[in-house]
């Protein structure tokens, strides 16, 4: 037999290891790092994951102001607090039925967005539209204070004190020509936030004049913050009873 020549066996060694060289240069991107990742197969940093969500939605809880009665219907405020602020508020109970639908419809989205705005229960009555603003800063103010006693923090950018302070006084009953006036109102930190009349002259013309200067008279009580404020122009009798009333709820609430 013929012995294999030296050269060509060294060939034939050389051919061998370049094909292994090959082979395994061909394995190499299934272990590629970058090949991983772009597949998918990487996992992800450990704190990747989104960092809120948890302590925001602890934090959050939702209250439900008393049923506040008006002249046309009750009304009932819900709000939704988020660390210690009004993220939500929105009418659960409001007038309805006639007339009273189109001015819900035009005042409560109006009063919502005022509450968040203000964090209180100071806010402006809507125009057309005042025993409903007046039924819902109750309701609202309502809300604030069980959000206050449970520990959730005021809304109200006065601090814990305003909301522990608040409380509702009603004046003695004034007797006018026309009938009787009688006025309640809410002080909280030592100012009025509220003022309403739950009596006053009604029949024939004296409802007309009852619509027409009560609201202003609330208004000016909240204002003035005394009952030294203006008659209204139409309706002294019922000015006088309602300053006489109000200086009533003054004294009981501590001047």
């Amino acid at each position: 037999m013929k012995k294999s020549h030296p050269i060509r066996r060294a060939v034939l060694a050389t051919a061998a290891t370049v094909s292994g060289i090959v082979l395994l240069l061909s394995l190499k991107p299934a272990t590629d790092p970058g090949s991983a990742a772009a597949a998918g197969g990487a996992a992800p940093p450990a704190g990747a994951a989104a960092p809120q969500g948890g302590a925001q939605a602890a934090g959050t809880a939702t209250v439900t102001g008393t049923v506040a009665q008006t002249q046309y219907g009750p009304v009932q405020v819900r709000l939704t607090v988020s660390n210690g602020k009004i993220t939500q508020a929105e009418a659960v109970q409001a007038p309805s039925g006639g007339q009273s639908s189109q001015v819900t419809a035009d005042a409560v989205p109006r009063l919502n967005q005022a509450a968040v705005a203000a964090q209180s229960a100071e806010i402006d009555a809507v125009s057309g539209a005042t025993y409903t603003s007046t039924g819902y800063k109750e309701s609202l103010q309502s809300a604030l204070d069980q959000v206050q006693s449970s520990g959730g923090g005021s809304a109200d950018q006065g601090g814990s004190g305003g909301a522990q302070a608040a409380r509702t006084v009603t004046g003695a009953v004034a007797q006018t020509q026309y009938g009787p006036v009688q006025v309640r109102i809410t002080v909280s930190g030592g100012k009025i936030t509220q003022a309403e009349a739950v009596q006053a002259p009604s029949g024939g013309q004296s409802s007309q004049v009852t619509a027409d200067a009560v609201p202003r008279l609330n208004q000016a009580a909240v204002a003035a913050g005394s009952a030294d404020i203006d008659a209204v122009s139409g309706a002294t009798y019922t000015s006088t009873g309602y300053r006489q009333s109000l200086q009533s709820a003054l004294d009981q609430a501590g001047g």
